[in-house]
């Protein structure tokens, strides 16, 4: 159900694609072979979600940016943090959705030992965090090979690129040793809600105390 190696490789493909082809939509990954049994489907079903989570943090990296742009007024500036917000509470919410539907296969095979110790980290953030890692990757590349830029560039970023490949080979390593335990009924973990408030109206109070401000007056 679960390979580290299998999400960092289409981390990496999906990565290229959409930079290749800025329009391009996540249109959904190529039918896995035998997808007709219930336990391919399942795991088709959560690569999939795997690939909507990279998506909103390829979507997230590059609205970030246009925040940054020198010339963004402050009206544009706003606009791109609603943005922002909108698609984190999307990644957040693709992040549950992951643990949710590991916990429900596990559960499914009897697989599930809620005895066993409870893990700090759930898969699911792991995997945001190797999505993360892929988009620094592909970038910290891309500098490296500039030709237009001043002496040193170069070699700096393939200091870093170094640096970030065997972070996300530790990190890869330390989720497939996860994966162990949990299948070994040595280790679980559980759905972390991150139970957001700014995106609620009724809980941000620089939205709410406007309301209740204007209805004083």
């Amino acid at each position: 159900m679960l390979s580290a190696t299998e999400i960092v490789a289409l981390q990496d493909q999906l990565t290229k694609d959409w930079h290749e082809r800025p329009a391009a939509a996540l249109d959904g990954l190529p039918p896995l072979a035998g997808a007709e049994n219930p336990v391919d489907k399942a795991r088709e079903d959560w690569l999939q979600t795997v690939a909507r989570l990279h998506r909103a943090n390829f979507d997230l990296w590059h609205i970030e940016d246009e925040a940054r742009a020198p010339g963004a007024s402050d009206t544009e500036i706003a606009a791109v943090k609603r943005r922002i917000d909108r698609t984190n509470q999307l990644r957040n919410d693709l992040i549950e959705k992951l643990d949710a539907m590991l916990l429900a296969w596990l559960e499914a095979q009897r697989l599930l030992n809620l005895a066993a110790p409870l893990n700090s980290e759930p898969p699911g953030m792991i995997i945001d965090r190797l999505s993360i890692l892929a988009l620094k990757i592909y970038h910290t590349s891309e500098e490296a090979g500039r030709t237009d830029a001043p002496p040193g560039h170069g070699t700096r970023n393939q200091e870093r690129l170094a640096i970030l490949e065997e972070q996300r080979a530790s990190l890869a390593g330390c989720l497939d040793a996860l994966w162990r335990e949990i299948m070994n009924g040595k280790r679980r973990f559980k759905v972390y809600h991150q139970l957001k408030m700014y995106n609620d109206p009724s809980l941000n109070p620089a939205i709410y105390g406007k309301t209740v401000a204007g209805r004083d007056q």
